[in-house]
């Protein structure tokens, strides 16, 4: 393996002058420069960046630990990671825990099985003397990173952190449920049934308080009928959305669009005319809405922004090498206007 020695040797200057150039330092004459790289490029010299790292206290190397990457979530959030981390000179190393694919959704509250496969992740990443760790949650839940003693920069990604050191990056979805009824109501809509997700979701919980926000501010009697609960799931989408005919409503939110393709099933299968007859928004904004006939109205979740300001909150951290607190930041989402609603 060709050294940076070696590269001085070759070039007739010191391995300082070497260095200089290699780090963009505007020491070195241009004719200098040029031959040293030249001569890198001949070599095929590659600096020993762990080496360089341990020298410093300093790696540059940043880990990510996904619970698990095969959601509809996650690969944008740490796509986006990755590229704002490698736009500024920092590399990534990820591991990814497939907390579902292990156990489906049978670990939320397993302490044992989450430490089981969370530990040895953090341990690998400290062994290399990474400067920060990024830990991408699956769904928005709290997590509890404060057993593990990390005494470097961490951030929750996607989740709410229960430590008072670890700051948080979510989206708003209090605000999202409030912008979704309102812009119902605005369309003439005061009986507007909802689709949630579990009872004990976080998603849901935020959503449910905006909806009930807008209906107040509208001075709309707020029905607990008409909030259905499903699983997130197309099939309880259109159990739901059978519940809410009977109820009389004119517009249905759903908290996802996979729920909003089962209230679809059920408006096809019983001849109700989707954007005339009855109208659906979703959320999520999930590649689904764009093929559902009418176009789902839904709501677009900044799943790469996420990933951006949480990239740039952990690098901040670095480099000011100044603790952070509890920090919750949250994200606006985006309403993509289509079909499927109708005003009255």
């Amino acid at each position: 393996m060709v050294t940076l020695r070696d590269i001085a040797r070759m070039c007739g200057v010191s391995v300082s002058t070497v260095s200089n150039v290699l780090n963009g330092k505007p020491k070195v004459s241009e004719e200098t420069k040029q031959r040293i790289l030249e001569v890198v490029k001949e070599t095929g010299y590659q600096p020993n960046y762990f080496a360089q790292g341990m020298r410093k206290n300093k790696t540059r190397i940043i880990g990510i630990i996904a619970e698990d990457l095969d959601l509809f979530s996650t690969p944008p959030i740490v796509e986006a990671i990755m590229a704002y981390c490698d736009d500024n000179n920092y590399r990534t190393i990820l591991v990814n825990l497939r907390l579902y694919d292990r156990w489906q959704n049978t670990w939320y509250s397993d302490k044992d099985k989450i430490q089981s496969v969370l530990q040895p992740a953090i341990q690998e990443l400290l062994s290399v003397k990474v400067d920060g760790i990024m830990y991408v949650a699956g769904h928005c839940r709290y997590i509890d990173l404060e057993m593990y003693n990390l005494n470097i920069p961490v951030i929750v990604v996607y989740g709410l952190s229960t430590s008072a050191q670890i700051p948080s990056i979510v989206f708003d979805d209090e605000k999202g449920g409030y912008d979704i009824t309102k812009y119902l109501i605005s369309m003439g809509h005061r009986r507007i049934g909802v689709i949630s997700g579990d009872a004990g979701n976080l998603h849901a919980q935020g959503r449910i308080l905006g909806y009930q926000k807008a209906l107040y501010e509208e001075h709309i009697l707020f029905n607990p009928d008409w909030i259905k609960y499903g699983d997130w799931y197309r099939p309880s989408g259109y159990k739901c959305a059978e519940l809410l005919v009977k109820e009389g409503i004119t517009a249905v939110f759903c908290m996802n669009d996979l729920m909003a393709a089962g209230a679809y099933d059920y408006f096809y299968d019983n001849n109700i005319s989707i954007g005339k007859e009855i109208s659906v928004v979703g959320y999520d904004n999930n590649v689904i809405s764009e093929y559902l006939r009418p176009k789902l109205t839904t709501n677009d979740i900044p799943l790469k922004s996420i990933g951006i300001e949480a990239a740039k909150k952990i690098l901040n951290m670095i480099e000011s090498r100044i603790k952070s607190n509890h920090t919750v930041i949250k994200l606006p989402c985006q309403m993509i206007i289509r079909e499927s609603v109708s005003s009255i």
